[in-house]
């Protein structure tokens, strides 16, 4: 997509040698989230280069999104395809097919290739809430406020939100957090594994800088590794973990053998 489109979606989209930045670009509406925000976070994630080595989402003015774009619950935008009427007309597998592609904007987030941060300030809301949970890593102001507000709408976490969530907090509060739609602040954040640490807001793009510099210190390939063996770790058993941890440890020691033998190495 061309930034025209990208900025037509809400998004800003900037390189900065081996780092993307996301930011979510929709201040107006505390960067509310359409499907079509959604298939452009998809189609940024598909032009993501081997290049990249963190990718940093934020959002626009003092909110990280506030979550669904009301406008879809709207009745009178009935004729909209991209409504929830629009989507309520369609079969079940056609709206289950719709949420795959929805979905597909927030997985790429996981990509082993780089590491995924999203940097918080106020509402992190429903959506919101998902795509901060898509990131591997979450560093947040001390102002920021989390909140799954789908059951409070009769509605159930969809953007792939709920595993990570659980993998963060655990089954119990991870439930707890979803069935009541109540706000998480960020200091509770912090306390039970959702963010890494809580900042003052005026020091969180310093802070998100700091991470992104020593995420990108090591090796690429040693950091890529680590993040492939840790993703999948919890699905694991010991015996499958540990000859996954040899086999990565063997390209490791190749790597850096090749690269001390390489001509100029010190």
């Amino acid at each position: 997509m061309t930034d025209e489109e990208l900025l037509a979606a809400g998004l800003l989209v900037e390189r900065t040698g081996p780092v993307t930045t996301i930011t979510l670009h929709r201040p107006e509406v505390r960067n509310a989230q359409t499907p079509a925000m959604w298939r452009a976070l998809a189609s940024v994630g598909e032009s993501i280069g081997d290049d990249v080595r963190v990718v940093v989402l934020r959002g626009s003015g003092h909110s990280f999104s506030a979550g669904l774009d009301r406008a879809m619950l709207d009745p009178a935008g009935a004729d909209d395809d991209e409504s929830v009427i629009g989507l309520l007309r369609l079969s079940d597998a056609e709206m289950a097919e719709a949420i795959d592609a929805f979905q597909r904007g927030f997985t790429f987030l996981r990509d082993p290739r780089f590491v995924s941060i999203a940097a918080i300030q106020g509402y992190a809301v429903g959506a919101g809430f998902q795509l901060a949970l898509s990131c591997d890593l979450r560093v947040v102001a001390e102002d920021a406020q989390f909140c799954m507000k789908e059951s409070a709408l009769g509605l159930v976490p969809d953007l792939t939100g709920t595993k990570p969530l659980v993998e963060s907090v655990g089954y119990a509060r991870a439930l707890e957090i979803c069935a009541t739609a109540r706000m998480v602040g960020a200091d509770e954040a912090v306390s039970i594994g959702l963010a890494l640490t809580a900042v003052p807001p005026a020091e969180l793009d310093s802070s998100v800088a700091d991470l992104v510099g020593a995420l990108t210190a090591p090796l690429v390939g040693a950091v890529r590794e680590t993040k492939a063996l840790l993703l999948g770790a919890t699905g694991r058993d010991l015996e499958e973990q540990r000859k996954l941890e040899r086999e990565a440890q063997v390209r490791r020691f190749r790597e850096v053998a090749r690269l001390m033998a390489a001509p100029g190495t010190d």
